[in-house]
């Protein structure tokens, strides 16, 4: 994580270890006191956009008035019981029985299970939205964390597109960017992200950055030789197309299944190439009018 590094390093002595949220979704319930403890303490406004048809989920995506978003996935699950006439008389009625009565039990029932997952803010290690805000709104924290100042944001949008996850918004009535700021404030009071602390199953867990990936390791071997095969971590390695992730998740199916990018990228990564490109280009272009007017005046 060069940039993140180097950004720190600019606090001096008073840089600290980086810090972030690792997220089990193995463990969520869906009880959303992630979401209630964020808008409690950031004062967040509401944000209930109603149901989508498709779940429970009443807060849909990530938004400037929503920092946390617990997401319920529900998925049909194939029912393997052979290839007898019997068995696919038996797997209709399966599949009858799970559409008129849903679930039966907690994430797994008669052929359909939920995912639930609370997502937030990455604070990536190269973050395409810091690198393109032109007011220094957005900055790194001692922390290692990417955070907005209200104060100083004029309302370009700039930020918006650059967020390889969706994650910026701007606010309707006023027009800035507001994302989650890993509880800023309570980290300086060395106090764990509100989020964190009112997560009753411990899906959401905070730390050191360091710790958590080594924590996270043991977990998805733990998952795996227990035969979720599908389990793995994302965002967790640092040397995706972001430097890794400051808030990273345990999935127990495809990035895609929970509405995340399968491969994100910094959005200003290939900037420096093609501003190369572009300034050769302009050079040849140069070039070739001088030598074009210097052998018309022959």
């Amino acid at each position: 994580m060069p940039n993140a590094e180097l950004e720190v390093r600019t606090y001096g002595g008073d840089a600290k270890p980086r810090v972030g949220f690792f997220t089990d979704t193995s463990l969520c319930i869906g009880c959303k006191a992630c979401e209630v403890a964020c808008k409690e303490w950031n004062h967040v406004p509401d944000s209930i956009q109603g149901f989508t048809g498709e779940s429970y989920d009443n807060t849909i995506d990530l938004g400037a008035d929503t920092w946390r978003h617990v997401a319920f996935v529900e998925q049909r699950k194939p029912l393997d019981i052979g290839d007898s006439a019997a068995a696919l008389a038996q797997t209709a009625a399966l599949n009858g029985l799970a559409t008129e009565t849903g679930l039966q039990t907690y994430q797994d029932g008669d052929g359909l299970r939920w995912l639930m997952a609370s997502d937030v803010c990455k604070h990536c290690t190269h973050a395409a939205c810091l690198e393109v805000c032109p007011t220094g709104a957005l900055f790194r924290t001692e922390f290692g964390t990417v955070v907005v100042q209200e104060d100083v944001c004029n309302g370009c949008g700039y930020c918006v597109p650059a967020c390889p996850f969706g994650v910026l918004d701007k606010r309707e009535d006023d027009g800035r960017v507001w994302k989650c700021t890993l509880c800023y404030d309570r980290l300086k009071d060395d106090k764990e992200p509100a989020c964190a602390q009112a997560c009753p199953t411990n899906s959401i867990q905070f730390g050191e950055l360091g710790d958590l990936r080594e924590r996270a390791d043991a977990r998805l071997a733990q998952l795996q030789d227990a035969g979720l095969a599908e389990a793995r971590l994302y965002g967790a390695d640092p040397d995706d197309g972001v430097g890794g992730f400051g808030a990273f998740f345990l999935l127990l199916d495809e990035p895609e299944a929970y509405q995340l990018p399968p491969d994100p990228v910094d959005t200003t990564r290939d900037l420096p190439g093609i501003w190369a490109s572009a300034s050769a280009a302009a050079a040849t272009l140069v070039g070739g009018l001088v030598a074009a007017v210097l052998w018309g005046r022959r």
